[in-house]
């Protein structure tokens, strides 16, 4: 079991039930449980626990599904979303495009002009 059939799930559910397919994450995560132990019992981990693999699958995909879902639903309103990550990289290089041209201004003013009148 992977993200993408996680996103399967959801996409199925939402084809059913509409826009309101968010009201179904548990059950969703309840039928994505199933698949994930039919594909645990072919390749079982080492410990032989499912629970645990199934709480860290559940809970690095949980956060993805919760993402795509809000996603969908504000790109269908024609918006679009930033990632925070982006907007921090985006900040610092403004910032350092910033920095770099007051440098250049404070050392272009200390020069002193020497070109005739």
């Amino acid at each position: 079991m992977t993200f993408e059939d996680l996103k399967k799930l959801y996409l199925k559910k939402k084809a059913v039930v509409g826009e309101e397919a968010y009201k179904y994450v548990s059950q969703i995560l309840k039928e994505a449980k199933v698949l994930h132990k039919r594909d645990w019992k072919k390749n079982p981990t080492a410990g032989g626990d499912h629970e645990q693999s199934w709480r860290a699958f559940k809970g690095k995909n949980m956060e993805k599904l919760i993402l795509f879902i809000i996603r969908d639903a504000v790109e269908a309103i024609g918006l679009k979303i930033i990632s925070g990550n982006k907007l921090e990289r985006a900040k610092r290089s403004v910032m350092n495009f910033r920095k770099s041209n007051e440098n250049y201004a404070s050392t272009t003013m200390n020069t002193a002009c020497t070109c005739p009148m």
